[in-house]
């Protein structure tokens, strides 16, 4: 038998709707004066009354921080956990993206304890107990419902991470209805960023298990299947269920059998530059692929099967992965975003600082299926200039 461990959220809702449920849930918890985490964009969209109403209608104090900032920065996450402390919460609910789930489970976990945001970046640094934690996406991209990472800016602009098993929340609460009002451009750029969760957890080269590759697999097959499907029709909610579900699952993947090289050089990005998360990966997701093939072809022929299957059953794999390979790099450029560096802002200058930066993201890159190198990853950059 395969040696190894996986660990996941402990509980999981899945349901268009399911928000009604949340003011339940955080009572199951023991919850009394919750503290909602979210950014300004979901509040201008009206996105927090259902789950207002919900916490309200089960009889809970309802506080509200809605000054997340996207790649959190340490200021950003203090002032929350000072409001939370201030308020005497007892409970935490992360409803958004990527950047609003990672400050509520540093929020529920410094509020537990008396650590420093700054002494816990690392694996396994970090102490419990934390507060209940309730995660809710509405995004299908980050898959931070179902990890134990939260990424933080620092203020010499690195991306640092805390990791531990303690960031799991108690429940996730997948309600595609969330996700319907998001534009084109988020909908493809966190729809990629999922992908890239799941090409990534799959071809490994740490921690790589059975259960990862299929749920890398699965997910990476609904994402595929669904994404164009979401592009064209924001409101078709079986696609945004496909979708949510599909970013969800390569989470639970990518949490056991962790990313490389596409998300260390797309942190640089976003520190430097506040390219967003999700963007940063698609922008050097196919240069990343095709210098991967030499190492990689094996496994990304295997997910040739899922993303394009028509192209992958003949021809061995090398053909396969070629056929993979061309269909992400397709998909990318058809997606409505950015497609070069240019585009957001980045000149040729920048290069060797974004090249020197990724290079320090070690803790990814011994993950890639082929040793990344200072000069490889300039190559990269340049080549989507």
């Amino acid at each position: 038998m395969t040696t190894l461990t996986f660990e996941t959220t402990p509980r999981l809702l899945c349901e268009t709707g399911g928000i009604r449920h949340l003011g339940r849930l955080c009572a199951e918890l023991g919850a009394r004066r919750v503290l909602l985490v979210t950014d300004p964009g979901l509040v201008k969209a009206g996105l927090l009354a259902g789950a207002e109403a919900s916490l309200a209608e089960a009889g809970l104090a309802c506080v509200r921080f809605s000054e997340v900032e996207a790649d959190p920065p340490e200021a950003s996450v203090e002032a929350a956990v000072a409001m939370a402390r201030g308020e005497a919460i007892d409970a935490v609910v992360g409803l958004g993206g990527g950047s609003s789930m990672d400050t509520a489970k540093l929020v529920a976990l410094l509020c537990g304890t008396d650590q420093r945001l700054a002494d816990i970046y690392g694996i396994g640094l970090a102490r419990g107990p934390r507060l209940p934690l309730i995660q809710v996406p509405t995004t299908a991209g980050t898959g931070s419902e179902v990890t134990p990472i939260s990424i933080v800016t620092t203020p010499t602009q690195e991306k640092k991470g805390v990791v531990s098993p303690l960031l799991y929340p108690d429940i996730a609460l997948l309600d595609a209805g969330l996700t319907l009002g998001l534009p084109p451009a988020v909908t493809a750029a966190t729809g990629i960023d999922a992908m890239v969760h799941a090409i990534e957890a799959y071809t490994s080269r740490h921690k790589k298990n059975p259960i990862s590759d299929a749920l890398a697999l699965k997910g990476l097959a609904l994402l595929a299947a669904n994404i164009d499907r979401v592009i064209a029709d924001g409101g078709d909610i079986e696609a945004r269920s496909a979708m949510l579900l599909g970013s969800c699952l390569a989470g639970m993947a990518f949490a056991n059998a962790p990313v490389a090289a596409v998300h260390a050089l797309a942190y640089p990005l976003g520190g430097h530059f506040h390219v967003p998360h999700g963007l940063s990966n698609a922008l050097v997701l196919a240069p990343v692929l095709a210098y991967n093939r030499p190492e990689a072809e094996a496994l990304y022929a295997e997910l040739a099967a899922v993303v394009c299957p028509q192209q992958a059953g003949s021809g061995g794999s090398g053909a396969a992965c070629d056929a993979f390979i061309a269909a992400m790099t397709a998909m990318v450029r058809r997606m409505p975003f950015a497609q070069t560096l240019r585009e957001v802002g980045i000149g040729e200058d920048a290069l060797p600082l974004l090249a020197t930066d990724a290079m320090k993201i070690e803790r990814l890159l011994v993950n890639n299926p082929r040793a990344m190198t200072y000069d490889a990853a300039l190559d990269i950059y340049r080549s989507i200039l």
